[in-house]
């Protein structure tokens, strides 16, 4: 007969573990991310260093969370290390001013970078779940991350049971870890509804020190209504994949797609959801948002795998309630399945992220504001971008009321080269950079993509290389990063000055 497992209460959890410990986190986006542990855990950190003693972890994730671990361990300066992607403001906060040591990296190579011990002795997981059984096997709840690879290589597991999700979650899972080198194999998925895994983590129930019992909702923050300049960035997305339709470019059957997280994301799927030409498809994604279950729901959008639900708490509900319904189309994976590169090649995925901000020729800043500070990180846009079958970013053209454009001469930081970026899409319209030289590219970017009152200074710059292979002068590539530094507007450059 099996044991039960002990039940904790928050803080005796917390109390158990030490400074310097190293913890990896379940979830992907707040969706299936801790809650009661980290808080408790924040407020002991807070009270060792009220006596003068010293407490901060090593905290790993499968991507963001929420504010009850990300934002909660900042604000005590709990957080020694923190990979990979973040998007809290006061974890945002302790990284750019140098408290937390932050190391950005690709979502796809997270698991197996922990595998390889290139991080470290992995001490504790703690893992949001909605059943655990006494023999080990756990249901993860609305995000899976690198929750296999943490349950495996911890130390210790502590388990926060949250009844907000329902066990009847069971079987939307498909866990699966791949073997390392030299003895890995192919990841057997060739269209996005293969399972290849196990419905549940399976652990030694001797790992598990403790059971705490919650029952508290996601921390997603929901989504924005559209705005025109989003309506009209989703516009030019699908009216871009129907065209490449028609000319033979993508099969008439589709591809499936991928779509970053986000406001821009969820007018993309609407609109594609919209259009009369773009037939009903399937997703391999990272995130299952908002904008996903609608086209479930009406029939465009055939199924969708992904490594977290990161949806607003009233959308989640109405899967809860209805959720024989979306038990066949819906998959969620480690993210190491669900990123994975091999795959993305494999399945052919047109793939949409959001950028920062794009220069002359396609290199994209996904992460960095002003080439100093980090924003969120790269995420999974890399694992997807370098692989696609047709690789799309999208932006406004301007930020800050117009006062940054979005399109600039040399980004100030690079995540995604020229070489694997084959479209820039923003409000204003389309640059298709497949086949182009430098000096196309960047004309077609600027005349299509960028907002009209920044047209002319671009253009101006790119008139000074007329006979050049590549338009670009270091003494002037951030001119108007550095125009923004002094005045607060990039406008207004004086290129003959620098040229």
């Amino acid at each position: 007969m099996s044991t039960p497992l002990p039940r904790l209460t928050a803080a005796e959890a917390a109390s158990l573990i030490h400074h310097g410990d190293s913890i990896c986190f379940s979830g992907f986006t707040p969706a299936g991310s801790p809650k009661a542990v980290s808080l408790a855990l924040a407020e002991r950190a807070k009270a060792l260093h009220a006596e003068g003693k010293p407490f901060k972890v090593g905290v790993i994730t499968g991507a963001s969370t929420g504010k009850s671990l990300d934002g909660a361990l900042a604000l005590a300066d709990a957080v020694s290390f923190r990979t990979p992607y973040q998007s809290n403001a006061d974890m945002r906060k302790s990284i750019n001013a140098g408290k937390t040591r932050y190391f950005d990296m690709h979502l796809s190579m997270v698991a197996q970078t922990l595998r390889y011990g290139f991080l470290g002795k992995v001490n504790w997981a703690i893992i949001e779940a909605c059943d655990v059984t006494p023999e080990g096997e756990i249901v993860v709840t609305s995000g899976v991350g690198i929750a296999p690879t943490a349950c495996r290589l911890a130390d210790k597991i502590i388990i926060e049971l949250n009844a907000n999700h329902p066990a009847a979650l069971r079987g939307f899972h498909d866990i699966y870890e791949p073997l390392d080198p030299p003895h890995r194999r192919e990841i057997p998925v060739y269209k996005p509804s293969d399972r290849i895994g196990s419905p549940v983590i399976k652990v030694d129930p001797s790992k598990i020190v403790g059971v705490v019992l919650t029952d508290q909702p996601d921390e997603t923050g929901g989504f924005d209504e559209p705005s025109e300049i989003t309506k009209q960035i989703g516009q030019n997305v699908a009216d871009f994949l129907a065209a490449e339709m028609k000319s033979g470019r993508v099969p008439a059957e589709f591809l499936p797609i991928q779509s970053g997280v986000g406001n821009i994301a969820n007018a993309v799927l609407g609109a594609m959801g919209l259009h009369p030409d773009i037939p009903a498809f399937e997703m391999y994604t990272e995130v299952i948002q908002d904008a996903v279950i609608g086209l479930i729901r009406n029939g465009k959008l055939k199924f969708a795998s992904g490594s977290s639900l990161t949806l607003s708490n009233d959308v989640l509900k109405s899967i809860y309630d209805d959720i024989e319904f979306f038990r066949s189309r819906i998959l969620l994976r480690p993210q190491e399945i669900s990123n994975n590169p091999e795959i993305v090649r494999r399945l052919g995925l047109i793939t949409i992220n959001t950028a920062i901000e794009v220069d002359f020729f396609g290199n994209i800043n996904s992460t960095h504001i002003m080439g100093k500070n980090m924003m969120n990180g790269i995420g999974g846009s890399g694992d997807f971008t370098r692989n696609a079958y047709l690789s799309i970013f999208t932006c406004p053209s301007v930020a800050k009321g117009g006062a940054i454009s979005s399109i600039v001469p040399f980004a100030s930081h690079l995540d995604h080269s020229e070489h694997s970026v084959s479209a820039i899409i923003t409000e204003h319209g389309i640059a298709d950079l497949r086949g182009k030289s430098p000096h196309e590219r960047a004309s077609v970017i600027i005349n299509h993509c960028a907002h009209p009152d920044y047209r002319k200074q671009l253009n101006a710059y790119l008139d000074y290389f007329p006979n050049s292979h590549t338009p670009q002068a270091l003494c002037a590539a951030f001119a108007m990063h550095q125009q923004y530094a002094k005045t607060g507007d990039m406008r207004g450059v004086d290129w003959a000055r620098l040229l």
